[in-house]
């Protein structure tokens, strides 16, 4: 499994245009819900820097996530929206106590 997290910041005036297309990438997550993905992002309070934590069960689940319409938009623009462009982190998990299910949806 891959787990990584993206931060970034985007330019004053742009952080409704991104949560809008993060929230496009969820909807259209819902409708086709790729086998072993696990996906959450995060605004943080100043309201122009966003938290993405993305987990891929495998590499069919990576490109599965990857070919999304939805998030081939959001990763079409986000150059020209980023103030401070995104650092990717690769995770290493260690546990977690209620935050997969709660954070990322999942039933259990």
């Amino acid at each position: 499994m891959s787990c990584t997290s993206v931060r970034y910041t985007v330019k004053d005036g742009r952080g409704d245009e991104n949560q809008a297309l993060i929230e496009q990438v969820f909807a259209e997550l819902a409708r086709q819900a790729p086998a072993g993905v696990r996906y959450a992002a995060f605004r943080l309070e100043d309201g122009v820097t966003f938290v993405h934590v993305v987990s891929h069960e495998s590499a069919e689940g990576r490109d599965a996530f990857r070919a999304l319409p939805a998030f081939r938009a959001f990763q079409a623009g986000i150059e020209e929206r980023c103030a401070v462009a995104p650092v990717r982190t690769p995770l290493t998990e260690l546990g977690s106590y209620g935050f997969s299910e709660a954070a990322l949806g999942a039933k259990g």
